[in-house]
């Protein structure tokens, strides 16, 4: 899945002089604090970090309450979702107009009608919603499905996505990521079958041939005789 990256960045925490005290959990609080928030200055939303101080010694600042800097070399997990990104998320919701989608167990994502791919055909099946194929019977999304789509736009402050199923490279991961072999199996047992009833007409076209030509011999061989 893409919308993803690893980011080493330096930082500088500014803290409280009352946090002096335990400084190291001061640290956690505060990044802790930037989790599953779009930050701009990361360019992306922060899901995991690990981190470390440069230096033991902090820089004071002056003022009524005298903060104190402390530098920090951190590694940042970030999700950065933009427009053409191809990411995967979990159907939570079907509907007739639109697929709703959990990306990474916090995101939203919607896909309207517009931008499902006629392919596609809203059902109701044994009391289950479902969106099938009409090129491969097969190929269906279900409540639980794992989503592969594309992204149209992102909203930073809620965190939702837009998405498309446009694009053929888009629908069910379990069916797209489909081994080629199995593909290909498919592909035989299509083709052995369309052989078979090729040979089953073959089959039944000389049979009906046969049998014009016996009774047009035995209509002659009737009429001879009389």
């Amino acid at each position: 899945m893409e919308g993803l990256k690893v980011s080493d960045a330096e930082l500088v925490l500014y803290l409280h002089p009352s946090k002096s005290k335990n400084v190291s959990q001061a640290i956690f609080r505060e990044l802790s604090s930037m989790l599953f928030k779009f930050n701009e200055t990361f360019d992306g939303v922060l899901l995991a970090y690990s981190a470390s101080t440069q230096k033991e010694l902090a820089k004071i600042l002056p003022g009524l309450n005298p903060y104190f800097g402390v530098r920090l070399q951190a590694q940042l997990l970030l999700f950065y979702p933009k427009p053409d990104m191809l990411l995967e998320g979990k159907v939570v919701k079907l509907a007739e107009q639109s697929i709703h989608i959990v990306v990474l167990g916090f995101s939203s994502a919607t896909i309207i009608e517009e931008d499902i791919r006629e392919e596609f055909s809203y059902k109701v099946k044994h009391g289950k919603e479902v969106y099938g194929s009409n090129v491969n019977k097969r190929h269906k999304i279900e409540i639980g499905t794992i989503l592969r789509f594309v992204v149209k736009s992102f909203d930073e402050e809620i965190l939702h996505i837009s998405g498309s199923l446009l694009p053929n490279h888009t629908g069910s991961v379990s069916w797209l990521d489909k081994p080629a072999e199995e593909a290909h199996t498919e592909s035989n047992t299509k083709k052995r079958r369309e052989v078979e009833m090729q040979n089953d007409k073959v089959s039944e076209d000389s049979f009906a041939d046969k049998h014009r030509v016996k009774k047009s011999k035995e209509k002659q061989q009737s009429s001879n005789g009389m």
